[in-house]
């Protein structure tokens, strides 16, 4: 797990550390030293912590203007246990919508397994229910982790499935992406 780090490359675009309107402001990640672990496997340094004990995450791209980000996310979400939809919602998510962000690409390939709880859905029903005319789209869930989520529910919050499973994302601009999911969503979304 130690060598899978966040994607880097639209860094030249946008670093969360240095956006005075991000969670992440001045949030300082080691070079060098390894912090932060899930289950005693240690996770590569350049993750941000979001105050979960199996999830972290990465703000890679934040679009105030077309008020969209892009976050992605590494580990295991646990809602049964670690209540992780309330602690993103609270500690990252509330702070996006105070600053405009109303659209959320979550790419969730490295997303390795969901457990759920079914008290929990409050969480992503009071999400969606700030976001007015936004949506949230999960990005390449693995088959076994969209299941789950979907057994529990959480695919009447969040968009997931289908085309969104097997989408090339690293290759387009952030706006491109932006672009084309949103166009997926309208579509799914009959607007």
């Amino acid at each position: 797990m130690h060598t899978l780090e966040p994607y880097f490359n639209w860094r030249n675009l946008y670093i969360a550390a240095e956006d005075p309107l991000s969670p992440f402001f001045e949030y300082q990640n080691s070079e060098v030293h390894f912090t932060d672990s899930i289950y005693n496997f240690l996770i590569h340094p350049q993750w941000d912590s979001m105050e979960s004990e199996t999830l972290f995450l990465k703000v890679i791209y934040a679009d105030y203007q077309h008020g969209f980000a892009v976050i992605e996310l590494m580990g295991e979400w646990n809602d049964l246990l670690n209540n992780d939809i309330m602690t993103l919602k609270r500690n990252i998510i509330e702070l996006m919508i105070g600053e405009g962000i109303n659209k959320y690409i979550l790419i969730c390939e490295n997303v390795l397994n969901f457990h759920g709880d079914l008290e929990a859905d409050d969480y992503y029903d009071e999400w969606q229910d700030e976001l007015e005319d936004g949506w949230i789209v999960m990005l390449n869930l693995r088959d076994h982790v969209l299941s789950e989520m979907s057994r529990f529910g959480i695919d009447r919050y969040l968009v997931m499935g289908g085309k969104l499973d097997d989408m090339s994302w690293r290759t387009r601009h952030p706006k491109q992406l932006f672009e084309i999911i949103d166009a997926v969503v309208m579509r799914r979304l009959g607007g």
